[in-house]
C-alpha cells in the first residue's frame, strides 16, 4: 500500500488540475481559443514551472548535499519547451504540443517513484516552511504573446533539446 502524499506533492499535483481544467476550458472549441481562459492558464502555468524551478527543485538540492534531484535536468529541459511555448499565440499546434507534453511531464512528476515522491524524501523535515515560501511566491505577470515568425524557430530549438519534435505537433492541426 503506497504512502499517502504528502502536503507539497498535494499542493503540486492539485496544481496540476486546477491548470489543466482552465486549459481544456480554453480549448475546447477547435480552432477557436477562449483567450481570458488561456491568459489564466498561461499565468498560472508559468508560475508553477516558476515555483518548482526557484523554490521546490533548489530545495531539494540544498537538502540532498547539492546534488540536484535524479530527473531534475529532465524537469528543466521540459520546462524550458513549454515556457517556449506559451509565447507564440496560440494556435492549434501549439495547443496540440502543450497538450501532449504536458500530459508526460505531469506524469513524469506525479507518477509513483517520480519527482514529487522523490522531492518528499528530501523536503519531509521542512514542508510547512517550503509551503509557505510556495503560498507567499509573488504571481508571474506574463509578457504578451510574440507572434513574430523567429519565435517558432525558437520554440523548436527549445522542444529538440527536451527531445521533442514540433513538427509532429504540426501535423495534428
Amino acid at each position: 500500500m503506497r504512502a499517502m502524499p504528502n502536503k507539497v506533492y498535494q499542493y503540486f499535483t492539485n496544481d496540476h488540475r486546477r491548470l489543466e481544467d482552465l486549459f481544456e476550458r480554453a480549448t475546447v472549441n477547435p480552432g477557436r481559443v477562449d483567450e481570458e481562459l488561456y491568459a489564466q492558464f498561461r499565468a498560472g502555468l508559468l508560475k508553477h514551472i516558476g515555483l518548482e524551478e526557484k523554490i521546490l527543485l533548489p530545495a531539494v538540492q540544498k537538502r540532498n548535499s547539492g546534488e540536484p534531484l535524479s530527473i531534475a535536468a529532465k524537469l528543466r529541459l521540459d520546462h524550458g519547451a513549454i515556457a517556449a511555448l506559451l509565447v507564440p499565440p496560440p494556435s492549434p499546434a501549439i495547443v496540440s504540443a502543450l497538450r501532449a507534453i504536458l500530459k508526460l511531464h505531469d506524469n513524469l512528476e506525479e507518477s509513483p517513484g517520480g519527482a514529487y515522491e522523490e522531492c518528499e524524501q528530501f523536503i519531509a523535515d521542512d514542508t510547512d516552511s517550503l509551503l509557505e515560501m510556495i503560498r507567499n511566491a509573488p504571481e508571474v505577470p506574463p509578457n504578451p504573446h510574440n507572434p513574430k515568425p523567429y519565435v517558432l524557430d525558437a520554440v523548436r530549438r527549445a522542444l529538440a533539446r527536451a527531445g521533442y519534435n514540433f513538427d509532429d505537433y504540426e501535423a495534428r492541426e
